[in-house]
């Protein structure tokens, strides 16, 4: 099945162009989901790594949780899980998926931009993996979800995030040329570092944001995140890079950040 036409700019959702509105709605990509990141290195590492960390059961938010990966797993451990996303097709397989289970979790298509749907310090724990935080369209609205995603947890609560580096496209050709691109740009217009555009199953002119670290950690500490562990990744077998303290804001081919709303339980 194909996608509906976007509606005009004006009517996007914040935080979304076409071809994100593209990818939201057209529901063979959610079909295709389990099966096309099957084996995927990233999708098993980050579970390990949210696993490990996030083990007393509590009330969980998944934003942007795609097909439900990590918010049925969390939903089988005992986690009162919601599971969040634009993509109300998404939504609808994660559901089934936790039925066919024998859990339940709650699914909410909504924002991430606006969160306004769920009160106030509401949750204990929080996702933001596969880099959803970088598919979200300009620099004030990705800020504005790392707002809403610290207003919802509650003093104490932690959340795991997902984020790709920059500077991973130095180690090839194509990438260094987008790199210099980028900063012709810049210098030119003083626009926004980071933006990729590229295919993305299927869908041309998808863009993901591409985060320098110095930038991250900025923009979690300007929504209120006190920044516990960061865990630089190698870009191809997403496991932990060797040295870590040796360079990693260029080194690393994207991190899992941890960090928590600072304020009494914490």
């Amino acid at each position: 099945m194909n996608a509906r036409r976007p509606p005009p700019s004006w009517r996007l959702p914040e935080g979304v162009n076409p071809p994100l509105w593209e990818y939201l709605n057209t529901p063979r990509l959610a079909a295709e989901e389990d099966a096309y990141f099957a084996g995927h290195p990233l999708f098993d590492a980050d579970a390990r790594a949210v696993d490990e960390r996030f083990q007393t059961p509590g009330r969980l938010i998944d934003l942007g949780c795609g097909a439900g990966r990590h918010a049925v797993r969390f939903a089988s451990r005992g986690f009162d899980v919601v599971a969040v996303d634009l993509s109300q097709t998404m939504l609808d397989i994660a559901r089934r998926k936790a039925e066919q289970a024998g859990d339940r979790l709650l699914a909410v298509q909504a924002n991430l931009c606006d969160l306004g749907c769920f009160p106030d310090a509401g949750f204990d724990y929080a996702l933001s993996m596969f880099s959803t935080l970088g598919m979200i369209r300009g620099r004030d609205a990705r800020r504005r979800a790392l707002r809403e995603a610290f207003r919802i947890l509650r003093p104490g609560g932690r959340i795991a995030l997902h984020a790709h580096n920059l500077w991973l496209n130095l180690r090839d050709p194509q990438g260094r040329k987008w790199l210099f691109g980028q900063a012709r740009r810049w210098i030119a217009s003083g626009g926004e570092l980071g933006d990729r555009r590229m295919t993305y199953r299927g869908i041309p002119g998808m863009e993901v944001h591409l985060y320098r670290w110095r930038e991250l950690t900025s923009d979690l500490r300007a929504a209120g995140f006190v920044i516990d562990e960061a865990v630089p990744l190698d870009e191809v077998t997403a496991q932990p890079i060797a040295r870590p303290r040796l360079l990693p804001g260029l080194r690393a081919g994207g991190w899992f950040v941890f960090a928590h709303r600072p304020g009494e339980g914490a």
